[in-house]
């Protein structure tokens, strides 16, 4: 049987293509203090590890983190379906490979026809790849659904948590749903911070459509909202209450560049 086998997009330019680099940054970016977090998903970012990598270190570094996981990215390339999953293979790093988790995607096809099986969409897509270097580096084994969402309607986010919610309340493990988004690009520091801090407010109150309405009002270029919609929408449901914003930055922080930014937030949502 021919099993399909998602190769790297974006290793050696997004994070390290070197297995023994690659691991010894993730697990610099990780090494955060805290008290560990029970968490049902969390936003996280999606740009090189150079500019993200340290706000995406801060959200895992400080997750107990379970074996199975629902990863949903936005579409940045524009290939395939409105909202597409991949339910069987596995995917490639230079940390090695990663098995889909083929029941848990079945129970989620099964559970809405909005889900289209479709490879294309995550063939050259970098938002979703790069969350997997991290968990690699601290759950020893896991398994996990890639969903990437096309779609920018209100209900279909919603319908997508929904269903996502649905599923997890009838499994017995835990699964930890994770919303792969960057926040506002490619304005100034300033106005970016101010912009994000209004969708990071809504994020924290698991306000679905405050966060959509203040996505189109303000013009808060946060690629994953979608996700982060989706994500919010199965917490709810699952029985989370509230979230913590872990850490935030923009990449003026690392580059100085101050006048096209593009920011970065880590939120927990939590148990």
């Amino acid at each position: 049987m021919n099993v399909h086998v998602r190769m790297p997009a974006v290793a050696g330019q997004f994070y390290p293509g070197s297995a023994e680099t690659l691991l010894r940054a993730v697990r610099s970016y990780t090494n955060v203090s805290g008290n560990k977090l029970n968490a049902i998903g969390c936003v996280a970012p999606h740009a090189g590890y150079m500019y993200s990598g340290q706000v995406a270190g801060a959200v895992y570094g400080r997750l107990n983190l379970p074996s199975r996981f629902i990863i949903m990215c936005p579409n940045h390339t524009g290939y395939g379906a409105p909202l597409a999953i991949m339910s069987e293979g596995r995917w490639l790093t230079p940390l090695g490979e990663i098995e889909i988790d083929t029941r848990l995607a079945a129970e989620l096809k099964s559970a809405t026809p909005l889900l289209t099986e479709d490879l294309e969409s995550q063939r050259h897509e970098h938002a979703l790849e790069v969350q997997l270097p991290f968990l690699q580096a601290l759950v020893p084994n896991f398994s996990f659904v890639p969903i990437t969402v096309g779609t920018s309607r209100y209900e279909q986010l919603v319908e997508l948590g929904d269903a996502i919610g649905t599923v997890l309340s009838r499994n017995a493990e835990p699964v930890m749903i994770i919303a792969s988004s960057d926040m506002n690009h490619y304005e100034a520091d300033s106005t970016t911070r101010v912009k994000d801090r209004r969708a990071i407010d809504r994020v924290l109150a698991l306000d679905t459509k405050g966060l959509y309405d203040v996505v189109l009002r303000e013009n808060v270029t946060m690629c994953g909202f979608g996700p982060t919609i989706a994500m919010l929408t199965a917490a709810k449901r699952l029985g989370s209450t509230s979230a913590e914003l872990i850490r935030y930055a923009t990449s003026g922080d690392v580059s100085g560049d101050r006048d096209a930014v593009v920011g970065y937030a880590g939120i927990a949502v939590l148990r």
